[in-house]
């Protein structure tokens, strides 16, 4: 019985069962690690096998994109941004695990029926990241290429896919610095890699294909509303957050209503939103990056308030309740640090760690005290979102006097005010 080798698709017969699968490299002596088709790996020891058979399979021609000819087609034409994640990701037979698809159109030739929604006028990458290694630079470069498709007449949209993790991230960067949006900016990405069976890629791509040619001209992310292959939500991109780990449904829209339902052949709007138009897209990107995001919990150092004092422009605390952190009674009463640290010029701002609802200092006497000191209260803000805008808004110096005016100032619809389930 010849072994077959990594990467080739086998049935493996046990004393048991039957097991349809890829072959992986293994690192483990006596061990046949094998992908499923569902994307889960297993291990089956060599003694129990009782027979291999390889299937062969035809190799696929590849399909090269084509730049569209107007004149002969009628499909609109759109850019998509790659800029990594396990969207441009497939599996590696050796390892187990992923790697970046070596050409932009691989994603493409996963996905024929794209074309039968629109034309690709362009395929860019700024470049190929996890999610979790990008920074303020790297938000800034999309936003670049976002905004000189947008202002191109013959692109009707942009998709940018993206790894999940911190996706919310770049939806709030976008928000902020893409000004007078004038087409759809669809952020979309996968939870499972383009080529396992139980990618999440297929739809969220195809919904995000018929979002971009549409008329909502907001920043948003496409991607699966529930676990089944059924349709997709839109999602304000300063309102949204990954809040599951691994499900396909991991993004959910916060203190407010999806935008949209969005089928592989329609439509259906839920929530008021900017529509297409014909303005020019301004790049307004200024950021300050002497920023941090960090979470109150009992027992915080009073003294951390003096390192972030000393080396940070600004903050954004994640506050429990309506807006609380240790005071009074504590054995560890942060109030005087604080005080000391706004005085010294440190601009602290609160954002709940409920993630849900809405931060209010008047209800109780603890939030009434912070409110004195020249905390910025920034009501249901979503942490995240206030860290990017925090950054943002720094990074204006004409704004100097003007911080708390311009935090609470609803510039991309990120202050709800009336909380919608």
């Amino acid at each position: 019985m010849l072994e077959p080798k990594s990467g080739e698709k086998a049935i493996i017969e046990t004393l048991k069962e039957k097991i349809n699968g890829t072959i992986l490299e293994s690192h483990e002596q006596g061990i046949l690690l094998i992908k499923l088709d569902s994307g889960y790996n297993i291990g089956i020891k060599k003694e129990d096998i009782v027979n291999i058979e390889t299937i062969k399979e035809e190799e696929n021609k590849k399909t090269k994109i084509k730049k569209p000819k107007k004149t002969l087609s009628k499909l609109p034409n759109i850019d998509i941004i790659i800029t990594g994640g396990t969207i441009s990701s497939r599996l590696d037979s050796k390892t187990g695990g992923v790697k970046w698809l070596t050409e932009p159109e691989d994603l493409i030739n996963l996905y024929p029926e794209l074309l039968e929604i629109i034309n690709i006028r362009k395929i860019k990458i700024p470049f190929m990241k996890a999610s979790e290694n990008m920074d303020y630079k790297d938000w800034k470069e999309i936003a670049k290429n976002v905004q000189e498709s947008l202002n191109e007449d013959d692109c009707k949209g942009v998709i940018v896919t993206h790894g999940t993790d911190f996706l919310h991230y770049t939806s709030s960067a976008l928000s902020f610095f893409l000004k007078d949006l004038n087409k759809p900016v669809v952020l979309t990405y996968s939870q499972r890699s383009s080529d396992r069976a139980s990618s999440d890629a297929r739809m969220n791509l195809i919904c995000s294909a018929r979002a971009a040619v549409s008329d909502i001209a907001e920043v948003i992310l496409v991607g699966h509303a529930s676990v089944n292959d059924d349709f997709c939500y839109a999602l304000l991109g300063t309102k949204t957050r990954k809040m599951h780990s691994s499900k396909r449904d991991a993004f959910k829209s916060i203190n407010k209503k999806p935008i949209a339902k969005i089928f592989p052949d329609k439509i259906e709007k839920i929530s008021p939103y900017n529509i297409r138009n014909n303005n020019k897209v301004k790049l307004d990107d200024s950021f300050n990056s002497k920023i941090a995001l960090i979470k109150f919990y009992p027992g915080m150092e009073p003294e951390i308030f003096d390192y972030y004092s000393q080396n940070y422009e600004g903050i954004v605390i994640e506050a429990s309740g309506l807006g609380h952190l240790a005071i009074d009674e504590a054995r560890k009463n942060l109030l005087p640090k604080i005080k000391k640290a706004i005085d010294n010029g440190l601009i602290i701002c609160l954002a709940p760690q409920t993630i849900y609802g809405r931060l209010n200092p008047m209800v109780y006497s603890p939030g009434r005290k912070l409110l004195k000191t020249g905390i910025i209260f920034l009501e249901d803000m979503l942490p995240e979102t206030a860290y990017v805008k925090l950054g943002w808004v720094l990074g204006h110096q004409q704004w100097k006097n003007k911080i708390k005016e311009k935090m609470l100032e609803n510039f991309s619809k990120e202050i709800n005010k009336r909380i919608e389930e």
